[in-house]
């Protein structure tokens, strides 16, 4: 097996952008670069491990990714937080905000 780059963002697009490029019914691994403002006024940036496994995707699918998500993320550095979602709800960017806390 072997894990392939399917696409970079750009640095000019958002958070929307970000979620609305990942297929509906079909799983993903995908790393998000979120810049923000602390409370105290500082910026600061959080690299987020997404695991999207929506509920459409085939079982197999899931499957795979599931099995392979711990192997695959040891190997990425840097990585601060990680989210799975099966649905967009439960990467909205108010929830992935509350994670930079």
């Amino acid at each position: 097996m072997e894990i392939k780059v399917e696409r970079l963002g750009d640095p000019t697009q958002g958070y929307g952008d970000f979620t609305d490029s990942l297929p509906a019914d079909e799983c993903r691994y995908a790393i998000y670069d979120l810049d923000f403002t602390t409370v105290e006024n500082c910026q600061k940036s959080k690299i987020f491990f997404f695991s999207w496994s929506p509920d459409t995707a085939r079982t197999r699918s899931k499957m795979l990714y599931a099995s392979s998500k711990d192997r695959f993320r040891r190997e990425l550095d840097g990585i601060q937080c990680e989210i799975q979602a099966t649905d967009p709800s439960e990467m909205s960017l108010d929830i992935v905000r509350s994670r930079t806390n």
